[in-house]
């Protein structure tokens, strides 16, 4: 019984995602009341029926109390979680007991960072925003709807089974030879070529990844590139896994075929199998989705269960076809939030995947509207908080100040465009509207600020996401560009995909069992990185972890899982070093800060968090990037880390041996030796 609605003010459905059981059960109590002849009611109909009262009275309390409820328990335990983003009212339901209300706020938040990277700027304008989430013509919200939906269900997914969703970081497989070796082939070799190449159509590749199901071989970035913030990158591995979904237990090798992994750095003894003709290579190994299967030895009724999926899946995205994402990027200049890029998800094999990450030749016109955005939002801001309008106006920075860039804006834009036009026409009534002044100016004046931050979301609505190339001459990498660059890693990477699979399954290149007697598992996460190290934890019939398989390694799954939330609602009420035991178990936490040097610092008092906050996490809010700016007050001129421990260890060991294990495997789980060059 789980539900995710978005809904507009007017009980308008935007979107809605629900599990069989719920719609089952809506389709149940809607269908029963219809009269005989007239059948079911569409389902949207239904669930916007249903919801209708909460949202009346959430939009009530809003208007009369200026606040409402954000969460409330039904007398058969259903648990709503309820939070309102400008016009756009996010509810989410749980019926069956398995997610409380942290877990659906998260998922509403989740939800709302996918959109973000979806639509970009256009979420700053609820009407824009309501006229995308909603399209007019029933197929394309059919299909737009349905994407929603499956990004949803891989994140619900990758958060169930998926340590590095679990704890919000990227997870890298530890090969340090490997992974050195392919960022620099990915820097000197593909995408110097792809930038270079006549046929990018003026596209720039900015990033380029290798993934091995949802972690992370090799990352590089050009030197004209931002960094890349962690909930950017997760939302990318979402999107790449929702394309081309990993099944572990069908895509990776049977370990026992593979030479043992526990010595991957260098003590290992690994040999790859010799590399096949480039005929050979080539005719067997073709990166699309309908090639024939990789493995030649598959189970009948692995096969048969894949056959009947395959009848049952969407139509898949043709991959030379790229997304338009919109990303952060930090340059000199200041942050801008929301900038385009398009993203090219190439499978090389099942479970590996190359991604890049290209820069649109009309970018420069989305940091345009981003500064002219945050003038406006600024303008409104001090106008709704009394000051006047000439005093406003003269506020940093000032309306003077953008007037003659905004011109140039405009007329650069063109005045055959229809939204340019427009643009015009809300700017030069914005403009009379500040030489007039009176009676009623400050109302006056934020109301044409709300119709130019409008105008504005709606020239960038045409730009980057409406389709504007013809199918000449497509913006984009060309299709037999892509397919060099495929073949290029492929040719890279042919000896070692089996490997890659394998170690996939035990990235953590330390024998923690017989260093570490007791421990059972742990999580390290550098917060300052965004990145995570941890022994594996899947689960299948042919893969086992260190835990072997079955009732104990899911019971300890669901222990480890049970910690990460436990942690994080002490960390919210302000608690950075938690220890407990349970049963035949002692779990540990702690969170630290260090300097450059590695030297710890002192620990100084974390900020205590309302209940209804944001979640804790790094993909659709980034707490700790919130936190190590609130520490690093105190430390002027310091580069401030911070890192955070999760361990599980057998109750009977001391607690004095306990926290030595946690102080060494701190130290050594960061060692320049056993981490690649990224």
């Amino acid at each position: 019984m789980k539900c995710l609605l978005i809904s507009s003010q007017s009980a308008e459905v935007l979107f809605h995602w629900t599990d069989p059981e719920f719609y089952q059960n809506v389709q149940a109590q809607y269908g029963a009341s219809q009269e005989d002849g007239h059948g079911l009611p569409a389902f949207e109909d239904s669930i916007s029926t249903l919801f209708a009262p909460i949202i009346i009275s959430c939009i009530t309390m809003v208007d009369r109390l200026g606040d409402s409820y954000t969460s409330f328990t039904t007398e058969n335990n259903h648990i709503y979680v309820l939070h309102q983003f400008d016009e756009c009212l996010y509810i989410a339901v749980n019926g069956d007991g398995e997610e409380g209300e942290g877990d659906l706020r998260r998922k509403i938040y989740v939800m709302k960072k996918m959109i973000e990277v979806m639509f970009g700027m256009v979420t700053l304008s609820s009407n824009l925003l309501k006229r995308e989430l909603r399209p007019q013509d029933t197929e394309q919200r059919a299909r737009l709807w349905e994407y929603l939906q499956s990004l949803l269900e891989t994140y619900s997914h990758l958060r169930e089974n998926d340590q590095s969703f679990l704890v919000e970081a990227v997870e890298r497989l530890i090969h340090p030879t490997l992974c050195e070796q392919c960022i620099e082939f990915l820097e000197r070799r593909l995408v110097q070529q792809l930038n270079s190449s006549v046929e990018r159509a003026g596209e720039e590749v900015l990033h380029a990844f290798i993934l091995v199901h949802t972690k992370l071989l090799a990352f590089y970035s050009s030197r004209n590139a931002s960094t890349l913030s962690t909930s950017d990158l997760l939302s990318l591995i979402i999107m790449s896994q929702n394309m081309y979904p990993s099944n572990t237990d069908q895509d990776d090798p049977n370990p026992e075929d593979i030479e043992s992994t526990s010595g991957s750095g260098p003590e290992s003894f690994y040999t790859p199998e010799p590399s096949p003709t480039n005929m050979d290579s080539r005719s067997s190994d073709m990166p699309v989705r309908e090639s024939t299967p990789l493995f030649e030895f598959v189970d009948p009724d692995v096969q048969m269960a894949e056959d009947s999926l395959h009848t049952l899946e969407v139509p898949l995205p043709d991959p030379s076809t790229p997304r338009r994402v919109f990303l952060e990027v930090s340059l000199k200049d200041g942050l801008f939030p929301m900038m385009p890029h398009s993203m090219y998800c190439l499978p090389l094999w099942p479970g590996i995947t190359l991604v890049l990450l290209t820069k649109i030749p009309t970018s420069a016109v989305a940091m345009s509207v981003y500064t002219f955005l945050e003038a406006f939002a600024k303008l409104e801001k001090r106008l709704n908080e009394g000051q006047e309008g000439p005093a406003a106006t003269r506020g940093q920075p000032t309306i003077h100040d953008i007037r003659s860039k905004l011109d140039k804006f405009i007329k650069a834009l063109g005045a055959s465009e229809i939204q340019s036009a427009q643009l015009q026409n809300v700017w030069t009534d914005f403009k009379n509207r500040i030489g007039r002044g009176g009676p009623g100016f400050n109302r006056e004046l934020i109301r044409s600020c709300k119709n130019m931050k409008t105008q504005l979301c709606g020239v960038y609505r045409q730009c980057f996401l409406i389709e504007s190339g013809t199918a000449d001459s497509p913006r984009r990498l060309s299709p037999g560009l892509q397919e060099r660059a495929q073949t290029m890693v492929q040719d890279k990477l042919m000896d070692w995909k089996d490997f890659l699979l394998c170690i996939d399954l035990d990235p953590v290149n330390l024998t923690y069992l017989e260093d570490f007697p007791g421990l059972i598992h742990f999580i390290c996460v550098d917060r300052s990185t965004g990145q995570m190290i941890a022994p594996s934890l899947n689960i299948t019939e042919r893969n086992v972890s260190e835990l072997g398989k079955g009732p104990l390694a899911q019971f300890i799954k669901s222990k480890v899982w049970s910690l990460v939330s436990t942690t994080r609602r002490y960390l919210q009420k302000g608690y950075s070093t938690v220890t407990l035991r349970d049963g035949d178990f002692y779990f540990c936490y702690f969170l630290w800060f260090e300097n450059e040097t590695g030297y710890k610092l002192e620990a100084g008092d974390i900020p205590v968090l309302a209940d209804d906050s944001a979640p804790i996490g790094m993909l659709a809010w980034d707490y700790y990037r919130k936190l190590l700016r609130y520490y690093s007050k105190n430390h002027q001129g310091e580069v401030v880390k911070c890192y955070e421990l999760l361990t599980v260890h057998l109750g009977v060991i001391p607690t004095e041996v306990i926290l030595q294990h946690c102080r060494q495997l701190a130290s050594k789980l960061w060692e320049p030796s056993r981490n690649p060059l990224l």
